[in-house]
């Protein structure tokens, strides 16, 4: 019994394109591999039991269960320390957690990878004044843009060469930009670069949608301090909530004071009911995360046969589970997030309408039937109503299902 009716045209366009994605699937197997191994270890050299599972309420002192998925986290992404929290609220969250922990009055906070994600700017303090900006509190902030899509390395270290810089801010995501295409390898360049000029700056990385697409992470190549959200990558599909922090020892620990207390640290939280989730979500999250790659990659196929640009192509290399189509037009772009929504195993019935969302300056239209709210390893697409009319689509908990999304996005552009 066939369950959804697709045209005879749709399925022959994605039998090309599932054919043209077979090598990068093969490539995304392979990566998978490793870091299940890499996860795997985490949990092991960790000796996590069935008591790690069990949360505590009221202050949270001597959760075993919170303190050993920290190390399980900052083993897993090779580095010192590691704060997971449920108590950040999202990426952005996670974020500015991190940054307001290690900027002081009078630091300078330089972005290197052009302009930060929209929900940043009234967090450094871009749009607003008087809301707890880091500009209210007397930070610093200047950037050095993208050179078609690449780090400007020569430039950033003529800025170092003549300004005291605290911390270095580095998107490893595109967010709702078209050309920006950083691969860790040239992240890890731009991080030598810095360090050559001014060691005792602090090299960030805003990680989100960009865990274990790769063999490492940022971590490996020298970055100081790395932050996501647990409803991205490394949750899995089954963290409810959360973020995480994860680099220098001394850098983590600063964090810790943020998101409690300079009393407390990282030592109170409850996790109630949540570390089952959070350990479960990280053991499946590089299975997961393969899965989202490989939507993406039959994705950009199936729209490049479509005759619409991607980008990353179907055949370059993944840098985070984000797939961008260029539509040059609004309808086109509606059309598809309509299409991927349809493909959803919650709210499939709704049909999605630009809105003008808290913390972007556009109207954005979004296709998001998740079973947590927001979760964006669950298969979403969006995008803002602005040219060129670029729709980003990201997640997929399982290959198969984000397929069928997929082809409901086609069917109704063929049908335009």
């Amino acid at each position: 019994m066939m369950y959804y009716s697709f045209s005879a045209k749709t399925m022959e366009i994605a039998a090309i394109a599932e054919k043209a994605a077979k090598e990068r699937f093969e490539k995304i197997e392979s990566i998978c591999f490793y870091n299940q191994a890499k996860v795997l270890s985490a949990f092991a050299e960790n000796r996590i039991g069935a008591a790690h599972l069990m949360g505590t309420t009221g202050y949270g002192y001597d959760d075993i269960g919170r303190d050993a998925l920290d190390r399980v986290y900052a083993r897993a992404f090779e580095c010192e320390d590691a704060l997971v929290r449920s108590a950040m609220s999202s990426g952005t969250h996670a974020i500015t957690t991190a940054l307001f922990a290690v900027l002081r009055p009078g630091d300078k906070l330089l972005a290197v990878t052009g302009k930060p994600y929209d929900t940043l700017e009234d967090v450094i303090g871009l749009n607003s004044a008087n809301n707890g900006s880091l500009k209210d509190f007397g930070i610093k902030y200047n950037q050095i843009d993208l050179a078609d899509g690449h780090a400007d390395i020569e430039s950033v270290k003529s800025y170092l060469e003549k300004e005291k810089v605290k911390m270095v801010h580095i998107q490893r995501s595109r967010g709702y930009e078209w050309n920006h295409n950083l691969s860790l390898l040239e992240i890890a360049k731009l991080i030598k670069a810095v360090k050559e000029v001014s060691p005792d700056t602090i090299c960030f990385v805003d990680n989100c949608y960009g865990e274990f697409v790769d063999e490492h992470e940022p971590t490996y190549y020298g970055a100081d301090l790395i932050a996501g959200s647990l409803i991205k990558n490394p949750g899995g599909g089954l963290a409810k909530m959360g973020g995480y922090i994860a680099g220098r020892h001394d850098l983590v620990e600063q964090a810790g004071y943020r998101i409690t207390t300079p009393a407390t640290g990282r030592e109170t939280g409850a996790t109630l009911y949540e570390n089952k989730d959070m350990y479960q979500g990280f053991f499946l999250a590089p299975h997961v995360v393969s899965q989202c790659m490989k939507s993406a990659v039959f994705c950009a196929a199936l729209m490049e046969q479509l005759g619409f640009q991607t980008s990353p192509t179907s055949k370059e290399e993944r840098t985070d589970i984000v797939q961008a189509v260029k539509f040059n037009d609004p309808l086109k772009l509606i059309a598809f997030c309509r299409g991927i929504q349809k493909g959803a195993p919650i709210d499939s019935h709704v049909i999605p309408e630009p809105w003008d969302m808290p913390g972007y300056k556009d109207p954005v239209i979004m296709a998001a039937g998740a079973f947590i709210q927001g979760a964006s390893i669950e298969l979403s697409a969006d995008g803002p109503i602005r040219e060129p009319y670029v729709g980003y689509m990201q997640g997929g908990l399982t290959y198969e299902s984000a397929k069928i999304g997929i082809l409901h996005a086609a069917e109704n552009l063929l049908n335009i």
